[in-house]
């Protein structure tokens, strides 16, 4: 099947020409704009480019001269632009994009045109091939949100240099894929990453698994045994919740800190190392200082370099998309048929708050996947999540002079419905904020379909 970058900003038409491509069984990746496309994915890998011309930063046609440093086999870019004249067109035209196609446009239309092109220009790829369109940074984490950009921009800048990185985050949100993600960029990515969670280790062995000991420094230590520290020399050593580190422990490690030395329980001797830092923790470390629990040395050698790993309900659309990834590897690995989620089930997921971040969504949707008895679909009642009333009687009771959003609703239809039902409680930023475009847009939207704003009558 052949792979289809969506560049545009405009969240509402976005979404439309992604369900109308996936209906005819087009891969799709989506980006906001040209930054955006080039930091997620490499953009050589798809078969087609459609991009708005107008997008925030660069424009479109900026796609079309990344595109062409790969000559003669370059991705071809299709320009779309609500702006349909003659001079875009013709100097879109110029600057090589292979077609051109005026926003609103119709669907056939879409369809047709982008079949033309794929079939002018076929890339062949090979069913098994893995998919490489996607950067080191994010080959295990998903996620397009404003803040999972600024993450991904984060750790492409600090993963080259030695730095140390003190990674902050909620419980399950994807510390050690931050950290491995680091790891795999850096230029270690050829040696150890030893990865190591304090809180699971014992406070009488957190030495020992650390520093090594030699034989006979305490009662069952038969024989001399090298740490994870040494383990990782040349390396990376991710220390999980260090927040939980003893004070002793903690002395020991800002001297491989400061030092580049090991010296193993029940030794007089030290071993030099080279070692990078990566240590994470869900407790405010700053607080735990002032406490005594953590000493304030250590915490500033650490703290270099902080990375904010956000919670998952902060994440927006980025739920669904885990969800469906999720949903992909479950249905493989139980030997279930695809499925997919209800829309009813995306919205419960998206209204549910999440506690337990990406690691309780990874249990839900597992056992979802193995009790799903429909060979389509997973309902929310498989989710058994626990949303708020409002929600739940929103959807239990629907107004009647509603219906359901049909996918097959054009983009006009669906912005005239949503204004009309929601502009009595939503303000004109909400509204547009929901649509996905600017202010200026809805009021121009305004226009053209001839909705008034509502007057507050207040």
């Amino acid at each position: 099947m052949s792979r289809i970058l969506i560049v545009e900003d405009e969240a509402i038409i976005r979404m439309a020409l992604r369900k109308l491509l996936e209906r005819h069984e087009y891969i799709i990746s989506e980006a906001e704009s040209v930054r955006e496309a080039t930091n997620l994915y490499d953009i050589h890998d798809f078969d087609l480019i459609i991009s708005d011309l107008r997008l925030p930063g660069a424009p479109g046609t900026e796609l079309v001269s990344l595109t062409q440093q790969k000559a003669p086999d370059h991705t071809p870019v299709l320009i779309m632009t609500s702006y349909a004249s003659l001079r875009s067109a013709v100097d879109a035209m110029r600057l090589g994009a292979v077609d051109y196609i005026a926003k609103p446009f119709d669907h056939d239309e879409m369809v047709e045109t982008v079949k033309r092109i794929l079939n002018a220009t076929p890339r062949h790829i090979a069913a098994n091939e893995p998919d490489n369109n996607i950067k080191k940074t994010q080959r295990e984490m998903i996620g397009s949100c404003e803040a999972m950009e600024k993450l991904f921009h984060q750790i492409s800048k600090v993963a080259p240099t030695n730095a140390s990185i003190l990674i902050e985050g909620e419980t399950g949100t994807g510390k050690e894929l931050v950290a491995r993600a680091v790891h795999n960029d850096s230029q270690r990515a050829k040696n150890e990453l030893i990865c190591i969670n304090c809180a699971a280790i014992p406070e009488t062995l957190i030495e020992s698994e650390l520093f090594g000991h030699e034989k006979g420094a305490f009662t069952g230590a038969a024989s001399q045994r090298d740490g994870l520290i040494v383990s990782a020399d040349e390396g990376t050593l991710f220390l999980d919740e260090i927040g939980e580190l003893p004070l002793e422990a903690q002395a020991r490690l800002l001297r491989v800190l400061q030092e580049g030395e090991v010296r193993p329980v029940g030794s007089t001797k030290t071993q030099k190392v080279n070692i990078r830092l990566l240590a994470a923790t869900h407790r405010d470390l700053h607080e735990r200082c002032k406490q005594g629990l953590f000493r304030e040395d250590l915490f500033f050698r650490l703290n270099v370099i902080k990375l904010d790993v956000p919670p998952l309900r902060a994440r927006g659309n980025d739920i669904v998309l885990i969800a469906e990834a999720l949903i992909t590897r479950y249905c493989e690995t139980n030997g279930k048929p695809p499925l997919a989620l209800s829309n009813h089930a995306k919205q419960t997921i998206l209204h549910y708050s999440w506690p337990g971040n990406v690691r309780e969504l990874e249990n839900t949707i597992q056992r979802a996947v193995i009790l799903c008895e429909d060979n389509n679909e997973i309902d929310s009642s498989l989710l058994n999540l626990e949303v708020n009333e409002r929600f739940n009687q929103q959807q239990q009771a629907p107004s009647s002079s509603t219906q359901p959003v049909s996918e097959e609703l054009s983009l006009e239809d669906y912005f005239q419905r949503f204004v009309l039902e929601n502009q009595d409680k939503m303000s004109e930023t909400e509204l547009a904020k929901k649509l996905g475009v600017s202010r200026k847009c809805l009021w121009e939207r305004r226009q053209k379909l001839g909705i008034p704003r509502k007057k507050n009558t207040q």
